[in-house]
């Protein structure tokens, strides 16, 4: 929980990880071409009191993830979203394992959400099948640009990833983040584009997409979507270290959001560990649209509240305290002439 000028906010860090970048995983050179770009945007987004050592930046562990999170940075409640990269580190980049095991030793604290790759066929899906069971999943995580074989990317409206969905409905696997935003080297840039998402939402209403990073720098098309789609959110991740460099890009990232998908759609993440969630925290209470930006409205308190974590709460059926919570609006009384 996070307290300021009398407000308490439950936080829900909707996008987390463990990965591990070291030498010894890195199966090819793309292995250190891709950890060496997150930290270029670490290094250039975060205030210098936030910045790691590169060798820290490789791999962080279970142990530290629980101090810079629920010790020190303010969250209630976290959600693992895995990159596997399988073509990237011999282990995979995001840590199956040590993530989940993280996830059973401290209960009602983490949730682990796995991933897929739908150019598996049917392979995939048996093996999904066997861990939806194991890891009690209510979400997944895709990387649409990720590599498989000859293949640099697929898309939310193949034939093999609708397949998956159906499989995800008949597993009660709701909730579906996708990767949509900056391109991360060696990855292609458009295997990251949003127009799938369009495809995707229109026939799976009973999914819900998160778009994570709401997909920068892509906005506006990703807006234009969003708004016609009721079941498309937006997160927060990479979005949110600008509130620091560029704080008027922030202010209009923010500002289109609100208008064009509500409070309701938007979830708060830091994204770690290419940024712990402390500061962005702090700085996100205390944002506001500046005086010179009429076009946008005013950042409230309940529409803060949500996003730091009310939103992602309500979507994975997280236990909110009564007073943490936000008044229920009493119904309306209706006249009849």
């Amino acid at each position: 929980m996070y307290s300021k000028d009398g407000e308490n906010y439950f936080i829900v860090d909707a996008h987390v990880a463990l990965w591990d970048a070291r030498p010894e995983n890195q199966r090819t050179i793309h292995g250190k071409q891709f950890i060496d770009c997150f930290y270029d945007y670490h290094q250039n987004l975060s205030p210098a009191s936030e910045k790691w050592p590169y060798e820290e930046y490789l791999y962080q562990g279970g142990e530290r993830l629980m101090h810079d999170l629920f010790e020190i940075g303010y969250v209630d409640h976290a959600i693992f979203q895995p990159a596997h990269l399988g073509a990237f580190y011999n282990n995979g980049f995001g840590q199956t394992e040590e993530a989940f095991a993280l996830t059973q030793q401290h209960p009602g604290k983490l949730t682990y959400n796995h991933f897929f790759d739908p150019r598996l066929e049917q392979a995939g899906i048996d093996q999904l099948k066997q861990e939806a069971k194991r890891f009690g999943l209510k979400g997944v995580k895709l990387y649409t640009a990720e590599w498989q074989g000859d293949s640099r990317g697929y898309k939310l409206n193949d034939k093999w990833t609708y397949k998956y969905f159906e499989a995800c409905q008949e597993l009660g696997i709701k909730n579906i983040h996708v990767h949509k935003g900056p391109t991360i080297r060696p990855l292609d840039r458009d295997a990251f584009d949003v127009a799938d998402v369009d495809h995707a939402a229109t026939d799976f209403t009973d999914l819900d997409f998160v778009v994570e990073h709401c997909g920068l720098p892509r906005l506006e098309d990703f807006c234009w979507i969003a708004t016609q789609e009721p079941n498309v959110h937006a997160g927060l991740a990479v979005a949110l270290p600008f509130i620091h460099t560029r704080p008027r890009y922030f202010a209009q990232i923010i500002g289109e959001l609100l208008y064009w998908l509500d409070e309701d759609r938007i979830q708060f993440s830091s994204d770690y560990a290419l940024w712990t969630p402390k500061w962005l925290i702090e700085r996100f209470v205390d944002f506001q649209i500046p005086a010179d930006m009429p076009e946008y409205a005013p950042l409230t308190v309940a529409q803060k509240k949500k996003i730091l974590g009310l939103n992602a709460a309500a979507m994975y059926d997280i236990p909110v305290p009564s007073e943490l919570r936000l008044p229920q609006l009493e119904p309306q009384a209706v006249s009849v002439a």
